[in-house]
C-alpha cells in the first residue's frame, strides 16, 4: 500500500522514495527496545464531520475559509480519509508493523473548527464518543485528546468537562486558528480556564493561516507543512505567552508538534525583542497592556511542551533537548501523514543517554498526558 506525506498542494511523497538530501539510512527496527513507543501526534477522523465540511464547503454561500478548503482537498483522498477513520485492527496492524506501542490519537486539521457552532459542538461531542469508545476497546493502544469547538465558548467549556471526567480522555487538541481567531483572544478565556481546572494538557496541531494571512503563502505554494503550517502556529502559542496566559493560568500546559514548530531555535531572540509586544496598550482590538512577569523562554521550559512529529533528525531532538530540557520533548510520527520505518527506527540509534531517549520515547507522555499504561 502506498503511503505519503500529505502537503495542502497535494499528497507530494511516497514513503521510502524521498529524493531529501537528509534522508534517513535504513535500519531495521529495534523489536526489543528499553522503552515503549508513545506516540503522540497520531491523526484521527470521523466520516460524519467530512460530510459537514463538504457539506458547507459546497453550499450556496460558503464562508471564504482557507482551513474549509483544505478540509475539501484532503475529503479527496479517499486512502488518507480511509486510514484517518480507521481506529481499530488495521490501525494496531500498521503499528505494529512499526514498533509503535501505543497512540495518542488528535482529531485532525480543520476538525469541527470550520463549522457552524452548532454543528462544531454536536460533531466535537460525537467524535469524543467515538474516541472514548476505541480507547475502552484497546486501552493498550489508544490514548486521545479532547476535541472541541472553540466559536462556541460555553459549549466548549461543557464539553472539555464532559471529556476529562466523564470520557477518561487525557487532554485536548485544537487545530489552531478557529475561522480567524485565536485562542489569546478575550473571549477564549473561560476555555484556558477549563483546561487548566481539569488538568488537560491543550495540543495545539497546525491548520492553513486564515484568510488575512494566508495569500503569500498561497501564492508560492507554501500554506502547508512547508511554512504555513509553522508560522500558523508561531502566531498561537507566541499570541497565548504575550496574552499573559500563563501567568494567570500557570498550570495551563501546552504542547507543540513538528519540533516545537522551530520555534525553540529562536528563544534567544523571542526575549530579546519582547518589548516589541510585551506591555504594548492597544493590542487585540484595544485591550490594555499586559506585562509580563517573565521572559519568554520561561514559557517554553515550564508551561509547553514540544513533539518530534515529522522531524525525526537526531541535530533537531538533541538541540531541543538541551535548551528546553530532556523532560521536555516527546515523541511522534505525525500518523498517517509522514511516517516510516525509516524513522522510526532513526529513534532507536540516537546518540543521547538512554533514560533521556526513555523519557523522550515514553515518559514524557506519561506525564504530560496523564497515561496510566
Amino acid at each position: 500500500m502506498a503511503r505519503y506525506h500529505a502537503s495542502v498542494g497535494g499528497m507530494d511523497g511516497i514513503e521510502g522514495q524521498s529524493t531529501s538530501a537528509l534522508k534517513l539510512p535504513h535500519r531495521e527496527i529495534d523489536r526489543n527496545p528499553a522503552y515503549k513507543r508513545i506516540a503522540t501526534e497520531e491523526a484521527w477522523s470521523i466520516p460524519e464531520i467530512v460530510e459537514a465540511q463538504m457539506d458547507w464547503l459546497k453550499s450556496a454561500c460558503p464562508p471564504d475559509d482557507t482551513s474549509l478548503r483544505m478540509a475539501g482537498l484532503f475529503a479527496g483522498f479517499d486512502q488518507l480519509q480511509h486510514e484517518l477513520c480507521e481506529v481499530g485492527p488495521e490501525r494496531i496492524s500498521r503499528m505494529d508493523e512499526l514498533g509503535i506501542d501505543h497512540q495518542l490519537l488528535l482529531l485532525t486539521a480543520p476538525g469541527v473548527q470550520v463549522l457552524d457552532p452548532a454543528r462544531g459542538r454536536e460533531l466535537a461531542a460525537l467524535s469524543n464518543d467515538r474516541l472514548a469508545e476505541a480507547c475502552r476497546k484497546y486501552p493498550d493502544r489508544f490514548s486521545g485528546l479532547l476535541a472541541f469547538a472553540p466559536q462556541d465558548v460555553p459549549g466548549a467549556v461543557a464539553e472539555i468537562e464532559r471529556g476529562m471526567t466523564k470520557l477518561g480522555l487525557k487532554g485536548a487538541v485544537v487545530n489552531s486558528h478557529t475561522q480567524g481567531r485565536y485562542l489569546d483572544e478575550p473571549q477564549f478565556l473561560p476555555i484556558l480556564e477549563a483546561l487548566e481546572a481539569h488538568d488537560a494538557a491543550l495540543y495545539i496541531h497546525p491548520t492553513v493561516p486564515p484568510r488575512q494571512m494566508a495569500q503569500p503563502y498561497e501564492y508560492r505554494g507554501m500554506a502547508g507543512a512547508l511554512s504555513g503550517f509553522t508560522h500558523e502556529v508561531w502566531v498561537h502559542t507566541m499570541g497565548l505567552i504575550l496574552s499573559g496566559a500563563f501567568d494567570r493560568f500557570p498550570k495551563l500546559r501546552l504542547v507543540i508538534g513538528h519540533m516545537g514548530e522551530a520555534m525553540p531555535l529562536h528563544l534567544y531572540r523571542f526575549d530579546w525583542m519582547q518589548n516589541n509586544a510585551d506591555g504594548k496598550p492597544g493590542l487585540r482590538g484595544g485591550q490594555p497592556p499586559i506585562r509580563l512577569r517573565h521572559k519568554i523562554s520561561h514559557y517554553f521550559r515550564n508551561n509547553i511542551w514540544i513533539t518530534t512529529s515529522g522531524v525525526a533528525w537526531e541535530p533537531a531532538i538533541k538541540f531541543c533537548q538541551e535548551v528546553l530540557g530532556p523532560e521536555r520533548v516527546l515523541y511522534a510520527t505525525d500518523f498517517p501523514y509522514q511516517v516510516s520505518a525509516d524513522e522510526v527506527a532513526s529513534y532507536d540509534a540516537l546518540d543521547i543517554p538512554p533514560e533521556h531517549k526513555k523519557m523522550l520515547m515514553e515518559t514524557n507522555a506519561t506525564d504530560v498526558f496523564r497515561l496510566e499504561l
